[in-house]
């Protein structure tokens, strides 16, 4: 198997804390969110995993994958022009060849389900377009299922409730050299949305030329692509969850909390939901509901649905913050 991830993208609803790193790079409940994709794929053994980068962030990328997975097969190149997620995907073409299977993930959301699976779902069927099934089903591209479970139509922001299975940005195909040519195709033909290249201009083609894509659930589907849903997704990932690596003295801690190695948390209060990276410092201050990034100092605070950028200071005559201040806390 090939594993496809595009990384590429400024992230600029995530700003100010993407303006010096990727997106991918943004920490939530103690782990970058890329560390919580790549660790839910380990199961698969894939031969090589394959980035899509962006010239500014793509190093940074790399180098994280090489110092956290130095274990695995990862090549790399830039998207150089921002033509949408199709044509980021049609890139990997050179990596794949005749016989590889491919699996699409990308990095906006962490999924929760069981991908051993994945080979008891296709038996039947070319590839899988993983959905979740939601009440808003106005915001998502759905996919449309017969009797069968097999997809005849994606709708993009449906008005009426055709579906509620929103697509996930997590897809597998069978036949990979054959998806890279639909690619191929679907891009030399201009099949563009306001200027760029979707996937599923390209899934429709691949289903009118005969082919049976199916659309399984997930488990969950934790957006990481705002600041609010970036903390719903660090509380998600915090239940039932509860670790101190770090140092913390004279401090009341309430479940659940993640305190990373190299953190130090002294005379304050934390929790619920509350993530503290490495090199953080947090001294005479209430936390709840928020994310430290690495490297930054809190004292005399209270914050509460905050995320603090790397490498901030906040020190002050206790003040209560909210996720409308993210803007103010982030420092490069």
């Amino acid at each position: 198997m090939k594993i496809v991830l595009p990384t590429a993208g400024k992230g600029t609803r995530l700003r100010p804390h993407t303006h010096t790193k990727a997106k991918s790079l943004v920490h939530v409940a103690g782990k970058t969110v890329l560390e919580h994709i790549v660790s839910r794929l380990a199961s698969l053994d894939a031969d090589e995993y394959i980035f899509i980068n962006d010239d500014e962030n793509g190093p940074q990328v790399m180098d994280f994958m090489a110092e956290k997975f130095p274990q695995l097969n990862c090549w790399a190149t830039v998207q150089q022009e921002r033509l949408g997620p199709a044509h980021a995907v049609s890139l990997a073409a050179p990596r794949i060849n005749k016989g590889d299977d491919v699996l699409v993930v990308f990095n906006d959301t962490i999924f929760v389900t069981d991908l051993d699976r994945i080979p008891q779902l296709c038996a039947d069927c070319d590839g899988l377009i993983y959905s979740k099934e939601v009440e808003d089903y106005q915001r998502f591209g759905v996919n449309v299922v017969d009797d069968q479970g097999l997809i005849v139509d994606m709708v993009e922001k449906p008005d009426t409730p055709v579906s509620r299975l929103a697509q996930v940005g997590l897809y597998y195909l069978k036949d990979g050299r054959g998806f890279m040519d639909f690619l191929e195709k679907t891009i030399q033909a201009g099949e563009t949305v306001k200027g760029e290249y979707y996937l599923p201009a390209v899934f429709m083609n691949m289903i009118r030329a005969g082919l049976k894509l199916k659309a399984p659930t997930i488990d969950a589907w934790l957006d990481c692509g705002k600041p609010e849903t970036l903390l719903e997704t660090n509380r998600y990932l915090l239940r039932d969850r509860h670790h101190v690596h770090g140092e913390a003295t004279d401090t009341v801690l309430i479940e659940p909390v993640h305190i990373e190695k190299g953190a130090v948390v002294r005379n304050a209060i934390l929790g619920p939901n509350v993530s503290v990276a490495a090199g953080s410092v947090i001294t005479e201050s209430i936390v709840r509901d928020s994310i430290i990034n690495a490297d930054s100092e809190v004292r005399a605070m209270i914050l509460d649905g905050s995320i603090i950028g790397d490498s901030a200071r906040l020190v002050g005559s206790a003040r209560r913050m909210n996720i409308g201040d993210h803007s103010l806390v982030e420092m490069t």
